[in-house]
């Protein structure tokens, strides 16, 4: 049987950054303590300067930057492509990364997850959109002031800016219908 749990933005939890250079919001994450034992972990995150970033060997990252000008990457010795607000980046956790800021101070979006725990996928979408998942995980970020969204025969949920709706433990084909910008995080255990 599916669980549907609305979690509010004034409610996550902040912590200092693995590699003590800022901080990061909680959003939800599947299990563990601080920043171990997770199989996957969502996350808020706010680089008010260029620098590097923590390492997380034996994960997959998703980046994409929520709110600012933007930034471009040095993965391994190599640059990104300029990231710029909703454009999502993946790269290996183990990586050596840092990032120089196209401006002024951003907000990111981050999903952190084994890939020998996790299958994911990351989308992005704005306006009116159905859709449907039969991953076990479903996660559904608001990325504008009021997102709607209505699961199959269900009752409309209203997301506020950067809400998350969590549906957890879904053995079958979801039905939902979004209004607004979100991101749609699907993981499926391996």
């Amino acid at each position: 049987m599916s669980q549907l749990q609305v979690l509010r933005a004034q409610g996550y939890p902040r912590m200092p950054w693995k590699n003590g250079g800022g901080f990061t919001e909680e959003i939800t994450r599947d299990s563990g303590e601080g920043l171990e034992g997770f199989g996957w972990r969502l996350s808020i995150a706010d680089i008010e300067e260029s620098g590097g970033f923590s390492s997380f060997a034996g994960y997959q990252r998703i980046i994409t930057v929520l709110q600012g000008d933007g930034m471009r990457l040095l993965v391994d010795g190599q640059a990104s492509r300029p990231l710029l607000p909703y454009d999502a980046f993946a790269f290996a956790g183990e990586s050596q990364v840092s990032c120089k800021l196209l401006g002024g101070a951003i907000r990111d979006f981050n999903l952190i997850y084994s890939p020998q725990r996790y299958r994911a996928r990351l989308q992005w979408f704005d306006g009116t959109t159905r859709l449907f998942s039969s991953a076990s995980t479903v996660l559904l970020f608001a990325a504008s002031n009021q997102v709607e969204v209505q699961l199959a025969g269900g009752e409309v949920q209203r997301l506020g800016l950067h809400d998350c709706l969590r549906l957890e433990g879904n053995d079958a084909l979801v039905g939902l219908e979004v209004q607004g910008r979100f991101c749609l995080i699907e993981l499926i255990s391996r």
